[in-house]
């Protein structure tokens, strides 16, 4: 008999019921220590003082109105995300899936109003993930992701990860766009080389082809920086973001140039929840904290310590661990035994972490994690890689 909640989730055996910032409670009490931040969501950790007071003082006041209106909290975040990034304008989604969607259509209604329609084709990468709607599985297309939800949305091509001669001869008069993840996360933690982000935008600008970035995972500070593409000194046409932006309210947006958005007119997309009062508030505080220098500043501190940490770990279990990959507080690592195994003994000391492909796991751990968090954290994985090889000597 099928569950009541449909069953395409396949859940570790745990139950959270309180999250105290950079730490989980399960319902007996155990406390986990929380590399995953709900998959680079709670960036500021759980339950934030800053956060539930403004959520709680908006609640107050007004939770929906839809977008027949003009909506206060939503015209500040838009003003702060202009102020803050390349763009000129903001279209506020609920996810990252839904930040895909309008990524698309906005490269497409671009070339549509220049008078060339025929251009509709997206050139992606692959590893890449998109979110799982039917454009977000089509950009990625990965038989994991695509098998059994055919016929696809047309109008995709797959390259190669980083793979700039065969962007090259890849774009032609039907090319509208590309897209990609500076670093990418369900890939398996790999990051574009900055010179090889910025071969992409100079490949685009010759060709005259829109950039769209999906720094949904990799975005808001994760890597050190507001978002991960300013390392390379490069600004996208469209990026979309998620995650991160809400602090673990559902929150989303697509950033785009005046150029790019012109084809969005009025009627031309819509949202019912994107842009409420209750996500914009809390947005607005998280993009108030998380963009300031100091802030920053901190995370590529930690973001040190952490892998400075992580590469003695590795060296300590060579049979465990391959290598340290990633940026910021983006960090993977890639295993030589299941990364299942490790993320389960992991949860068997304490410690949470999350896989990715490549036999990678992903450590997206709070952005205000402490060094004495971060030193428990890798005493952790120790115990957990240490616990992998006890079971292996006595096979």
């Amino acid at each position: 008999m099928i569950p009541s909640v449909l069953p395409t989730y396949n859940r570790a055996p745990l139950e959270f019921v309180k999250g105290e910032g950079s730490w989980l409670i399960e319902a007996d009490g155990r406390r986990f220590l929380d590399l995953g931040s709900g998959i680079a969501v709670n960036v500021l950790g759980h339950a934030h003082p800053e956060l539930v007071a403004t959520l709680t003082e908006q609640a107050r006041n007004l939770w929906h109105v839809s977008n027949l209106y003009h909506i206060p909290q939503q015209q500040k975040l838009a003003d702060m995300l202009v102020d803050k990034t390349f763009a000129d304008t903001v279209f506020f989604t609920n996810s990252g899936t839904e930040s895909c969607e309008l990524a698309v259509k906005m490269a497409r209604k671009y070339w549509y109003e220049k008078g060339v329609p025929e251009r509709v084709e997206i050139i992606g990468f692959e590893g890449a993930f998109h979110g799982r709607s039917s454009a977000g599985i089509a950009a990625a297309g990965s038989e994991k992701m695509t098998t059994g939800f055919g016929p696809l949305l047309p109008g995709f091509k797959h390259l190669a990860w980083s793979d700039m001669a065969a962007l090259k001869a890849a774009i032609d008069d039907k090319t509208a766009a590309v897209i990609l993840e500076p670093v990418q996360g369900e890939g398996g933690i790999r990051p574009m080389a900055d010179d090889m982000l910025r071969e992409v935008r100079e490949i685009c600008d010759a060709a005259g082809v829109l950039l769209i970035l999906d720094e949904v995972q990799c975005g808001m500070g994760r890597t050190g920086r507001l978002f991960a593409h300013e390392w390379a000194g490069i600004a996208p046409d469209i990026m979309m973001v998620a995650k991160g932006i809400g602090g673990g309210f559902p929150l989303g947006a697509v950033l785009a140039t005046e150029a790019a958005a012109s084809g969005m007119t009025a009627g031309t997309h819509g949202s019912t929840y994107g842009g409420n009062p209750l996500g914009c508030a809390v947005g607005g505080k998280v993009m108030e904290i998380v963009s300031e220098p100091d802030f920053l500043g901190a995370v590529n501190a930690r973001a040190g310590a952490l892998r400075q940490k992580l590469e003695g770990l590795v060296a300590s279990h060579p049979e465990v661990f391959e290598e340290v990959r990633g940026t910021g507080l983006m960090l993977g690592l890639k295993c030589r035994v299941s990364n299942a195994d490790v993320v389960k003994a992991g949860y068997d000391n304490l410690v949470i972490t999350v896989p990715a492909a490549d036999n990678v796991i992903r450590l997206l751990p709070p952005l205000n994690i402490t060094e004495d968090e971060i030193a428990e954290a890798v005493e952790r994985l120790d115990a957990a890689a240490a616990a992998i090889e006890s079971v292996s000597s006595s096979v």
